[in-house]
């Protein structure tokens, strides 16, 4: 039996639980409520326990076991972190889905960790919880796979601030079984025996409840909906009967650190616990759980960035080399690590990191670092930068190559191994700096300006690469003061650019509520716009010969250089389908209006009618298709035309083994066969779809004239 590497990345679920008042109920009976608790255990005014969301999804727990092709007799739960959206209703629907994103290898007779993530929503159409889950399987190691990071939290070395004691019964686990987690080793001797153990042992999740409770009551009495975090780290079993003590260090308002103890024999049973809690207002955009990457961000907009990120819940990697504003010298871990000291003050995570982008290895470095503390990437802000302005005449290849090595070639050398753990996991969101010189021009910037508008083209690619992956990239243009701009700029204007106006736009491209990818927005002082590139419609210049002359384009250039009425495409495609569009016009330049019927008045029967007509024989030796018609709405309907060897045959109905089948609206349809709407621009606006073998519908305008 072998852990099955191949689901890495691959979606799991959805899968749905219905579950009422007494399934909430039940569950707190089994984590140890009674009538001291009330509120979880009485139907009326029933609040749910947030360590409930584990018992709410135990359905999904075998379908992550089994996609892993874990070892069943080897498992234990490793760690759990909870990350709480909205508070759990005391009734409903339960849809999760999820993915595996990360297979440790500890060694051959030390075992593995499998990773998982997993959102679930409910059927009031709001996410309440994502739950990240680390299995321990011991028998599952030696496959050759990369270590585990080494953990980054230190639990306190003084006395705990509360500790709260608790007794779960000899048969807690019959109780708490009940809400789902039937796994025989809380139950069966002949089964503990196997895995290694004197008897059943409690399951690490019902102290964990134990511990959720005991922390509510200390931090946030009678409101669990304060809960905003919970993780952990399950260390040792423990035994149905032993007594437990809750241990809770407060670090700060709204954070505190805690473990549970054994309290007979003093061993950890539950480790480096983090407990976070506290109001979020409605609609709040947070980023908790949720692992992020600033360059640059010793200072100025990495650093507002840095933080702001951090206080909304994500944990950041703080990337700054600690170079000079040109990027000469040693460079510093003083700005990095003082960010860093800035965000844990605040109760925050974070790590800093020295290396620089301009390499391929200090990118991979960068992003490694995310992983080893963090266990993933999900967002990237691409924000270090240099200067070294020389006017155009004076520009070195030196000045030239050390700007884009840090800008453009440091965007990719960071966004290439992010992107690669963004698509196994199905979602990211990845931030370019482009800049005002870059996208309309400044006087002594000629690297700096070819270097940003360089990283819009790769913003535009991405954006595509990324869509299927669930990958939004965007480009923010930022007007504000920073150590590049400080000694450049007048000391009043220069005091109004702070970089926390820009902070709200950025955040935003970084957020999972953000729609938009493939975007540039302009941000400074409060005022915020988007940019982007303007195409023109353009004119088709006829010239007298075989080609127009360059008096016949500069007598069209009035036509040519408006962009009144002008567009932004989502591809190269699109594009190119309005230039080869343009030809299809009148000479005169005149469009078929909407009262033409479509192809010269034509209905749908009659352009089918017509199709063997505009066969091309010559063109359809060897070839043997059938192209399957579906037209919807008023005047549709099916038709099929089979084409064999030279021969073609147009018929109305279904075809029973059609090679492809296209399906679009009728008035689509007309408008593609009178050249107004071409075969690619319908296909990319969803216009037309086809099923089957997409690649020989691409032989419908070799076997057919226009």
């Amino acid at each position: 039996m072998a852990l099955n590497l191949e689901a890495l990345g691959k979606p799991l679920g959805p899968i749905t639980k219905d579950y009422d008042w007494k399934d909430a109920v039940l569950y707190a009976l089994g984590v140890g409520a009674g009538f001291d608790e009330i509120e979880y255990t009485y139907e009326k005014q029933l609040k749910v326990l947030p360590s409930f969301s584990i018992a709410a999804v135990f359905n999904f727990f075998p379908l992550f076991c089994a996609e892993a092709n874990v070892n069943l007799a080897g498992i234990l739960h490793g760690e759990q972190e909870l990350i709480f959206h909205q508070p759990i209703p005391a009734e409903g629907t339960l849809k999760t889905s999820g993915r595996l994103t990360h297979f440790y290898d500890k060694g051959k007779d030390k075992g593995a960790l499998v990773v998982g993530e997993s959102d679930t929503w409910h059927s009031n159409g709001k996410r309440l919880f994502t739950s990240r889950l680390t299995l321990f399987s011991r028998l599952d190691g030696g496959f050759g796979g990369e270590n585990t990071p080494p953990p980054t939290l230190v639990m306190p070395e003084r006395t705990p601030d509360i500790e709260i004691e608790d007794a779960p019964t000899r048969d807690q686990p019959l109780l708490y079984r009940l809400s789902g987690d039937i796994f025989p080793l809380h139950v069966d001797q002949d089964f503990a025996e196997m895995a290694g153990f004197e008897r059943p042992i409690m399951h690490g999740l019902c102290t964990h409840g134990f511990a959720c409770r005991a922390l509510i009551k200390s931090l946030v009495p009678g409101r669990p909906e304060l809960v905003r975090r919970m993780s952990c780290r399950f260390t040792k079993p423990l035994y149905p009967g032993d007594p437990i003590r809750t241990q809770i260090w407060r670090e700060n308002d709204g954070r505190a650190l805690w473990r549970v103890v054994n309290a007979r024999s003093g061993a950890t049973v539950i480790d480096r616990g983090v407990f976070a809690y506290g109001e979020i207002p409605e609609h709040a955009i947070r980023f908790d759980g949720r692992v992020a990457i600033v360059t640059g961000a010793g200072g100025g907009l990495g650093r507002a960035y840095a933080l702001e990120l951090a206080r909304r819940g994500a944990k950041v990697v703080v990337n700054d080399l600690g170079g000079a504003r040109d990027g000469a010298g040693a460079g510093s871990a003083a700005p990095a690590e003082a960010v860093v000291a800035e965000i844990t003050a605040a109760g925050g995570e974070a790590v800093a990191n020295f290396d620089s982008v301009a390499t391929a290895e200090g990118g991979a470095a960068i992003v490694e670092a995310a992983l080893a503390a963090f266990g993933t990437v999900d967002i990237v802000i691409n924000n270090a930068g240099i200067l070294r302005d020389k006017s155009f005449a004076k520009m070195t290849p030196e000045h030239w190559q050390a700007v884009v090595d840090v800008h453009l070639s440091g965007a990719f050398h960071v966004t290439r191994p992010a992107f690669a753990v963004m698509k196994a996991k199905g979602y990211g969101r990845v931030v370019m700096t482009t800049s005002a010189a870059g996208l309309y021009g400044n006087f002594g910037q000629t690297n700096y300006s070819a270097a940003k508008l360089g990283l819009v083209g790769l913003m535009h690619t991405l954006k595509l690469e990324g869509a299927r992956y669930g990958i939004k990239v965007n480009t923010i243009a930022p007007l504000a003061a920073s150590r590049l701009t400080a000694d450049v700029m007048p000391a009043d204007l220069y005091a109004q650019m702070k970089p926390e106006f820009v902070v709200p736009m950025t955040l935003f491209l970084c957020a999972e509520e953000c729609p938009v990818s493939g975007n540039i927005y302009n941000a400074g002082m409060g005022f915020f716009n988007r940019a982007a590139v303007v195409t023109g419609p353009g004119t088709v210049v006829r010239g007298a010969g075989d080609y127009p002359s360059v008096e016949e384009v500069a007598a069209a250039m009035d036509r040519i250089a408006t962009l009144e009425g002008g567009k932004t495409y989502a591809q190269l495609n699109d594009q190119l389908a309005d230039v080869l569009s343009a030809f299809d016009a009148p000479a005169d330049d005149a469009v078929a209006g909407p009262g033409d019927g479509g192809r010269g008045g034509m209905s749908v029967a009659q352009v089918f009618e017509a199709m063997p007509a505009a066969f091309r024989p010559e063109a359809a030796a060897g070839v043997s298709v059938v192209f399957q018609y579906r037209i919807s709405g008023e005047d549709g309907g099916d038709w099929h035309c089979a084409v064999d060897d030279g021969q073609c045959q147009v018929l109305s109905g279904q075809h029973e083994r059609p090679t492809c089948t296209l399906l679009m609206a009728a008035p689509d349809f007309l408008a593609m066969m009178a050249g107004r709407l071409p075969p690619m621009q319908a296909f990319n606006t969803g216009k037309l779809r086809i099923e089957g073998d997409i690649m020989k519908s691409q032989l419908i305008e070799k076997l057919f004239k226009r």
